[in-house]
């Protein structure tokens, strides 16, 4: 670009003074006018904002003589100058001032910006500030590439438990996660002070000592509380699976956590047997572990079944041959399961009259789902499905 000479400024009036800014202004739009590639607008930057020779300074330099009572009016009008010419040839401060820039392109006011844009698009350059929807984007900013999520494996492995079920004619059960003492044990066969309550290490809630022990709020120890909810809502025929989180005080470590998950289920109808169980949970193993696993039961004991049972399948790593993940059984313990105790109907007829232990039967099973995605995906440590760690969740995605 010419060398270009700043205008003289004979005195400090505010006429000579209006006439040296206008012509300054005059100047730098006749040369913004003139930009049209990325070059050209870092040519103006050097130009007129540069540290060493940029006009802005050397008009700075004239304005410091001004005598002291022109001073406050010389500053002024120096500073909007510096204002409306800085934003309009640095790039940086382009994209920093998005908002007076997008306000400046969309009114298609005469200036720099709208003149690079227009340049920069005929040498094949994108840039430049662009309305849509009501809105302005930056195109010249980084794209932003939104993040495809995926199920966590936890909710992965419940889904298809549950789904494994509803194909059956389940229907899915919730229900609340602070229960009384009464859904999570007493209506459950836990008589107070019976030993089996040992056996679930309970959260309760603090500062209740004053109410019922049968009113007391605690954690869920298990999902089993929506079994007895669910029967006094409705009278059988009940066919139910229940996902959900639990609760017990047990200490961290690769294979035990404070909260986990579990599916449970519940059938309840006339001439419901165990063989009915059996055939349900190998149909079930099967679905989710291929068609080659068996089953086998062991007997075992829970307050709320009676008979019950504790259910192995052939190791899935090994095929039943024996390994270190089955501890060389051949065969892994996966669930429990019963027949639902009589006792635990003798709770329900008080709403539901329907649950005569002399007219109907039914069974129930429960599944850690924590340890059968552990199987499924090869984790070795519990505590990595809820340490929120990217690096170990992406590979799920």
């Amino acid at each position: 670009m010419p060398k270009i000479d700043i205008p003289q400024l004979k005195d400090y009036s505010s006429s000579s003074l209006d006439g040296f800014f206008q012509s300054i202004k005059d100047l730098f739009e006749q040369e913004a006018a003139n930009v049209h590639t990325l070059d050209e607008l870092e040519n103006l930057r050097i130009r007129w904002i540069g540290r060493k020779q940029g006009l802005m300074n050397q008009i700075g330099d004239v304005l410091k003589r001004a005598p002291a009572e022109a001073r406050k009016d010389v500053g002024t009008r120096f500073n909007t100058l510096k204002a409306e010419v800085e934003p309009r040839c640095d790039l940086n401060a382009i994209r920093a001032s998005k908002s007076s820039v997008s306000k400046t392109f969309a009114t298609n006011a005469p200036g720099t910006i709208a003149v690079i844009s227009e340049g920069l698009a005929r040498v094949g350059i994108d840039y430049g500030v662009v309305e849509q929807t009501g809105q302005s984007i930056d195109i010249t900013l980084p794209g932003i590439r939104p993040t495809l999520g995926a199920e966590h494996p936890l909710i992965r492995t419940m889904q298809e438990i549950v789904r494994v079920f509803e194909h059956m004619g389940y229907s899915v059960g919730v229900g609340p996660e602070v229960e009384t003492d009464y859904y999570n044990f007493e209506a459950l066969n836990f008589p107070p002070n019976h030993p089996a309550r040992d056996t679930q290490d309970t959260l309760v809630v603090a500062n209740q000592q004053h109410k019922p022990l049968r009113d007391r709020l605690l954690l869920r120890t298990h999902t089993s509380p929506v079994q007895i909810r669910t029967m006094e809502r409705q009278p059988p025929p009940v066919r139910i699976v229940i996902p959900g989180k639990v609760h017990r005080n047990d200490a961290a470590d690769a294979t035990h956590s404070p909260i986990f998950h579990q599916v449970e289920g519940l059938c309840v109808d006339e001439n419901i047997t165990f063989s009915d169980l059996k055939g349900t949970l190998d149909h079930a193993m099967k679905e989710l572990f291929g068609p080659n696993v068996r089953t086998r039961f062991f007997p075992s004991f829970f307050p709320f079944t009676e008979p019950s049972a504790d259910v192995q399948i052939s190791c899935i790593f090994c095929g039943g041959k024996g390994c270190r993940k089955c501890k060389h059984s051949g065969w892994i313990e996966l669930l429990g399961c019963g027949m639902v105790n009589p006792a635990v109907f003798d709770f329900v007829r008080g709403k539901q009259p329907a649950y005569d232990p002399k007219k109907i039967s039914g069974f129930a099973f429960g599944m850690g789902v924590d340890r059968i995605a552990m199987m499924k995906y090869g984790i070795s440590d519990i505590g990595l499905l809820y340490s929120g760690d990217m690096r170990f969740l992406e590979q799920f995605a």
